[in-house]
């Protein structure tokens, strides 16, 4: 760990007291995610999170933002393999294991060393999406490195993640958008939408988070069984398209990117819609978060 993140973790966070409410993993990126108990914290993020990506018969990337239909793809993590369903197609088992020929992909205009998974994975993915389409894995020799002028100069390592290796999202953020979202007549939508990897709750016996509470926090700690687990919100998360997909249809409608256009234009990356924070580890690499789990934060006076 860099002297920067020594200093950090040393902190002891007293300004907010909260519990991890929600986990999630997203196995394939893209595809839909699955709601975790517990999961392991790696340097990378949660195990197996966007540890695999489909890409197009050049090797770039594919998601909903082209694809809706991927949100249907559901993934079940078991402890050998993953079984990957989709309507009308039979089970896709994937050993957690083994992969196959070294590839070379396309992920934001960067070259990304990965494993392809072979030919029956990429006749199943071309199946059901109607295109040319492979499943590769992540090479872990080959680590990727977020933005370090985010980072403050800490190397934060992630997998098939957009540039970050945890996306931390309050349970009051979405209650309030949920609220402005039936003001105007619409259903409220599930957390999914927004594909966060923590989800934080009020803790029991202490004061309940304001919406958005994530955006001004500088330190994140969680007490686990092994230790502490140190996370640092460092970047906003611009919002793409896909939270106005639902996850359960794969049908797209306009109202959610709407809302989050009226309110939560964020000056900090220039009036970019922004919903969440992208976070790194500091500290507890290994260790098990359980939802739960107690979690203090001290905010960020910048």
């Amino acid at each position: 760990m860099s002297d920067t993140a020594a200093a950090a973790a040393s902190d002891n966070p007293s300004d907010l007291a909260a519990r991890i409410a929600g986990l999630f993993v997203y196995p394939v990126k893209s595809c839909a995610g699955v709601r975790m108990e517990q999961a392991l914290l790696l340097d990378t993020g949660l195990e197996f999170d966007r540890a695999w990506m489909v890409v197009d018969g050049h090797g770039n990337f594919l998601t909903q933002r082209e694809l809706p239909r991927m949100a249907l793809i559901r993934p079940q993590l078991k402890t050998f393999e993953m079984i990957l369903r989709a309507p009308g197609m039979l089970a896709l088992h994937i050993a957690l294991d083994q992969v196959e020929a070294p590839a070379r992909v396309t992920i934001w205009n960067e070259a990304v060393a990965a494993f392809d998974m072979g030919p029956i994975a990429a006749q199943w993915f071309t199946d059901f999406l109607e295109i040319p389409a492979r499943l590769v894995r992540f090479d872990p020799d080959h680590p990727r490195v977020s933005n370090l002028d985010e980072t403050g100069g800490i190397e934060a390592l992630n997998q098939f993640s957009d540039g970050y290796p945890l996306l931390v999202i309050s349970e009051a953020s979405l209650e309030q958008f949920n609220a402005k979202l039936t003001a105007q007549g619409f259903a409220a939508v599930g957390m999914e939408r927004f594909r966060p990897n923590i989800v934080l709750g009020d803790a029991p016996g202490e004061l309940p988070l304001s919406p958005h509470d994530e955006d001004r926090l500088d330190l994140i700690q969680i007490t686990t069984a092994q230790g502490p687990v140190r996370l640092k919100p460092v970047k906003p998360c611009p919002r793409c398209p896909i939270p106005n997909i639902d996850p359960a249809t794969a049908l797209s409608s306009h109202e959610v990117g709407d809302l989050l256009q009226g309110y939560r234009q964020d000056a900090r990356l220039g009036g970019a819609v922004t919903f969440g924070m992208n976070a790194i580890v500091l500290a507890g690499i290994d260790h098990l978060l359980r939802v739960g789990q107690r979690a203090g934060a001290s905010y960020r006076f910048d």
